[in-house]
């Protein structure tokens, strides 16, 4: 799924109040909303859906895969997104087959 898609779908939910211009504000705000937090290490929770937080990686010792030498990486933050146990039950279902 594309955030057209996405945008598509918001729009038919709405109903015909809506245009889908409006509805790619509303989904750019909130995409544009989770990055700005995250960006900032805040933790973002939607009740039903999930939760989007950053955590630290620690530094590790990787290998060179051409030349075998040992090279550290270095710590870092990276974005995880853990759902929630109604979205993971949703999920687990038989999954739909596209026509």
């Amino acid at each position: 799924m594309t955030k057209a898609d996405l945008v598509e779908q918001v729009a038919a939910a709405i109903g015909p109040g809506i245009t889908k211009k409006d509805c790619a504000l509303v989904v750019d705000g909130l995409l544009n909303a989770i990055k700005n937090a995250l960006s900032e290490h805040s933790h973002i929770e939607i009740r039903g859906f999930g939760t989007f937080k950053v955590r630290k990686r620690r530094s590790r010792m990787a290998r060179n895969p051409r030349t075998g030498d040992p090279v550290e990486v270095p710590s870092r933050a990276v974005p995880i997104f853990k759902p929630s146990k109604d979205l993971r039950a949703l999920v687990s279902d038989e999954p739909k087959v596209p026509a």
